[in-house]
């Protein structure tokens, strides 16, 4: 096993975790009014599914590390998937983000900050692909 690549992976993936564990627990506890003034005016009368997504990132955040350590410590081979399915999920989810601010024409405030996203978590996926699935 390359070591670059095992670095790469467990990098690629704190990175994709810790920003999505952000922006989910920043939606899980601020208000509505807090949200709408920091630029995320689609939560106006949609708390419920801002809340369902919040904490859907926090779960991916917790999968994309908990999956490759849980096969680790556990040998389970199913737990290898949990990350991999974890960091696609994430990087699903940003792509229907974009695609939310497409059209509601947000893109381009919101296109820079959201290809980074992208490019992160499908690099964790890929890595995720590459090294944790044939490492266990």
């Amino acid at each position: 096993m390359n070591i670059f690549l095992a670095i790469a992976a467990l990098v690629f993936s704190v990175i994709t975790a810790r920003t999505y564990w952000k922006a989910g627990t920043f939606k899980a506890k601020a208000s509505e009014d807090v949200l709408v003034g920091a630029g995320m005016a689609w939560v106006k009368g949609n708390m419920g599914f801002t809340r369902t997504v919040a904490w859907l990132e926090i779960l991916g955040a917790i999968g994309i590390l908990a999956g490759p350590l849980g096969a680790w410590v556990t040998n389970f081979e199913w737990s290898k998937w949990v990350g991999v399915a974890a960091a696609g999920g994430l990087t699903l989810t940003m792509v229907v983000a974009f695609l939310m601010h497409l059209a509601r024409g947000e893109a381009k405030y919101t296109w820079k900050m959201n290809f980074r996203i992208i490019v992160i978590a499908a690099l964790a996926t890929a890595l995720q692909i590459a090294v944790v699935l044939p490492l266990f």
